[in-house]
């Protein structure tokens, strides 16, 4: 795996192709424990992509060639910062593009004055919610879990995605 600087920026509208080859190709992973169909689902388009790029909403990890190697996309949902996407280059993963990532979404959440970062992943994926749960996320209990957060989670079944493998999670920031 090459080990290269990268540092985070905004996105910018033009970046969106990049970015969907990034999830593309990081999606690939998913083929390995048996979830097809996740790997096989398309990203965002580049001009919803480039929404998040206009609003201030993604971030990217570039290398030295300004090249996008990952990506976070973040909305607001019941008054918290949430993670819609986040993706890394396969050469890249486990490199701490992800945390870099993730770090700079908590950055823009304190100042923003939000209380916690949210997210929904798989729950028995190594490197979804067990590594989420390392950097700090807790589970959400049903009776935590907000009106919006759940639309978001009832718009993925909708989707396919299968509700008994998905967990919300949230990272509580301090003030």
């Amino acid at each position: 795996m090459p080990v290269m600087a990268a540092s985070i920026r905004l996105a910018r509208p033009e970046d969106g192709w990049t970015l969907r080859d990034v999830e593309r190709l990081a999606g690939e992973r998913f083929r390995e424990v048996g979830l097809p169909e996740v790997a096989d689902d398309e990203p965002a388009s580049t001009e919803v992509l480039a929404r998040y790029a206009d609003d201030g909403r993604c971030w990217v990890a570039v290398v030295e060639t300004d090249l996008p190697i990952g990506y976070v996309l973040v909305d607001l949902v019941d008054g918290c910062a949430h993670v819609e996407q986040l993706s890394v280059h396969p050469e890249h993963q486990g490199s701490g593009i992800g945390r870099a990532l993730l770090e700079r979404v908590r950055l823009w959440a304190v100042d923003a004055n939000l209380p916690a970062i949210t997210l929904i992943t798989f729950m028995d994926i190594p490197w979804n919610a067990p590594l989420y749960r390392h950097l700090g996320f807790q589970v959400m209990s049903e009776r935590t879990i907000g009106p919006q957060l759940r639309a978001v989670r009832a718009s993925e079944t909708a989707h396919g995605l299968d509700p008994a493998m998905r967990v919300c999670m949230r990272l509580a920031l301090d003030s």
